[in-house]
């Protein structure tokens, strides 16, 4: 499985700010904050993120395994989209 790329973190990181931070700057965000936990995102907020990261990252989600955990963090969103990416790429 593919790392994440650095690239990938300021994306996710820029969208998450962007969309449920608007008062936090991005590099305030840090990649490990539980954003569930932290209340950033919810349920609503989750169907979100999965639906811009199929279209930003050109994901066919439709046979992916979609966890809350692989949306706790901008590390582990980074990871599930690398993990994504590899299981299109294997299709």
């Amino acid at each position: 499985m593919s790392e994440p790329t650095t690239v990938d973190t300021a994306v996710v990181t820029r969208y998450i700010v962007e969309e449920f931070l608007p008062d936090v700057r991005t590099s305030d965000l840090a990649p490990d904050y539980d954003l569930l936990a932290g209340g950033v995102i919810d349920s609503l907020a989750l169907l979100k993120v999965v639906d811009w990261l199929g279209d930003r990252f050109e994901l066919s989600l439709d046979d992916v395994e979609l966890s809350p955990d692989n949306f706790r963090t901008v590390e582990e969103i980074c990871t599930f989209v690398a993990a994504a990416r590899a299981a299109t790429a294997r299709a």
